[in-house]
């Protein structure tokens, strides 16, 4: 058994399944896998790895396990699956993950291939576990899935206090201590027991705090824009593969993208923290559905035309186009007078938090700090946007504000 000290969960003991596969090559890279990709550029703090969310997400699958009363086999196999269930991140975790699974098909929960045939298969078959049965778990199939990838799974109820912590913000606080010991299975469905409705609906808030404060930023949005532009390069041009990629860590794909004249200049503006800025950041009630159900194709041939209208180079347009605000905690079950009913149906919070998601979503597009303008005006004519009503734009130099945030500011 190892004992490892955790800067959340003060000591973590490991053993088992999960001791021997500590020290596994596919464990030990999550170390160089950073947990927030490039939100460092906003929070410098912001610098965890992926190897220690995953050493606290097993904490957590302990604890839950424990005040199940689940035990033997299928205990280790959810263990096994809590330690594994991020090996399957590319570098910048979820960053460059759109990226990836255009070329794979495959998103970073898909690690069938990644267990099968290599030191985790060995150690997960020398305890008697199928690699395959783990790999499902991870997938969050089954009953016992729901523990790992569901939407009461220990994954969440780490990273959001984990991000919080390493971010310094005041916002992503639950009581995950409390969380695992309410679990309970109501016909095959992972549930909280009753009189949790609060503690349910703690998830739901830090997870709507976080996302524009944090995982949302736009410093984060624009960096991510620009590490995807030049993986996508890597990729295409300089015919890296994509698998190839996906098993870099992040060190790795940074010197990648330095060390090739197609992609050196997005090296050279992560390096330096020398971002593209907002030319347009436009609220989801004035962009037109066409534009928000776009697939990657359309959103590349909308860059070329903003780029050819404003007169600018191809590279220097980039649409960051965010799917439409989805909340996969507001279908929580909870027992509410020994009935189980989905946290939408009983919190009068969620309608509150849904809309507060609606009014927080923002279109972006990024271009170089002086031609910003030039874009945003250019953007603005080509996505069928009204500049001259509500806030859908901060083109530099003009400032296009709704009465109600002018207000805002001078108070």
């Amino acid at each position: 058994m190892a004992t490892i000290k955790d800067s959340v969960h003060d000591h973590i003991e490991v053993e088992g399944v999960a001791a021997a596969l500590l020290d596994t090559p596919a464990v030990q890279r999550l170390r160089r896998i950073r947990q927030l990709g490039t939100v460092s550029y906003v929070y410098p703090s912001a610098n965890h790895t992926r190897f220690e969310h995953s050493l606290g997400v097993y904490h957590l699958a302990c604890q839950a396990l424990d005040g199940l009363g689940i035990h033997g086999p299928q205990a280790e196999r959810v263990r096994a699956a809590a330690l594994l269930h991020d090996v399957g991140h590319s570098p910048f975790s979820h960053n460059i993950e759109a990226v990836i699974y255009r070329h794979t098909g495959q998103y970073h929960d898909d690690v069938a291939d990644l267990l099968a045939e290599n030191p985790v298969g060995d150690v997960l078959r020398e305890h008697d576990l199928d690699p395959e049965a783990v790999a499902d778990l991870i997938a969050g199939d089954g009953q016992y899935g729901q523990l790992v990838s569901g939407e009461l799974d220990v994954d969440r109820m780490d990273y959001l206090v984990r991000d919080a912590h390493h971010t310094g913000v005041p916002y992503g606080t639950i009581d995950h201590g409390r969380l695992v010991r309410e679990l309970t299975f109501e016909d095959g469905q992972l549930v909280l027991q009753e009189g949790n409705v609060q503690a349910a609906e703690s998830l739901l808030i830090a997870r709507a705090l976080m996302n524009p404060t944090v995982y949302s930023h736009h410093v984060a949005r624009i960096s991510k824009s620009l590490l995807r532009r030049g993986t996508e390069r890597l990729i295409d041009e300089e015919s890296i593969p994509a698998a190839t990629v996906r098993r870099m860590d992040d060190s790795d794909l940074l010197v990648a993208l330095r060390s090739h004249d197609s992609t050196e200049g997005y090296a050279d503006a992560l390096d330096e923290r020398d971002l593209f800025k907002r030319a347009v950041w436009a609220e989801l009630r004035d962009v037109p559905d066409e534009i928000i159900d776009a697939d990657h194709e359309t959103i590349r041939d909308l860059e070329d035309e903003i780029a050819v209208r404003a007169d600018v180079r191809p590279a220097h347009v980039i649409l960051d186009v965010r799917g439409r605000p989805t909340m996969t905690e507001s279908t929580t079950r909870v027992v509410v007078g020994n009935e189980v009913r989905r946290l939408d149906e009983q919190s009068p919070l969620v309608e509150a938090l849904r809309a507060a998601q609606q009014s927080q979503w923002r279109l972006g597009v990024y271009a170089p700090d002086e031609e910003t303008e030039q874009v945003g005006h250019a953007a603005a004519s080509v996505l069928g946007l009204d500049i001259e009503g509500a806030l859908v734009s901060e083109v530099r130099g003009t400032h296009y504000a709704t009465l109600d945030e002018f207000e805002h500011r001078t108070n």
